[in-house]
């Protein structure tokens, strides 16, 4: 199994940065994708940005390209979620998702994530 800790979340006024920690524990495979997801009130939960570690590929949806990068830290097995110019439409519960089974999936987007962390809150002001 792949436990998941999150941190980093946070209230930010609208132009404003945080950075979302994702530390990963346990059975970790070389092939593991490390996935953001996002939740708001109202809505259904809906991708944000993963990395293939082996590939050292990534994929965002259209509405944070340009404004959001996923990073890693591989000594620390952790993987970062660098959020800048925060809007207002980017509050939601943010959580990180894992999945060991890397070299099955051609798109990190669509892939099966088995492993999820317990999510944090990022609230943007306007």
């Amino acid at each position: 199994q792949v436990q998941l800790k999150e941190s980093g979340g946070g209230l930010v006024q609208a132009g404003g940065s945080l950075r979302l920690s994702c530390a990963a524990s346990g059975r970790i495979f070389r092939n593991i994708l490390m996935g953001w997801f996002r939740q708001a009130p109202g809505k259904e939960r809906e991708f944000v940005g993963a990395i293939r570690w082996s590939g050292i590929s990534t994929d965002y949806r259209d509405s944070v390209k340009g404004r959001f990068t996923i990073s890693t830290d591989n000594a620390k097995n952790t993987v970062y979620l660098q959020m800048n110019s925060l809007k207002p439409e980017d509050t939601a519960v943010y959580y990180c998702a894992a999945t060991n089974g890397g070299d099955y999936y051609s798109s990190l987007r669509l892939a099966k994530y088995d492993y999820w962390g317990q999510g944090t809150q990022v609230t943007v002001s306007s």
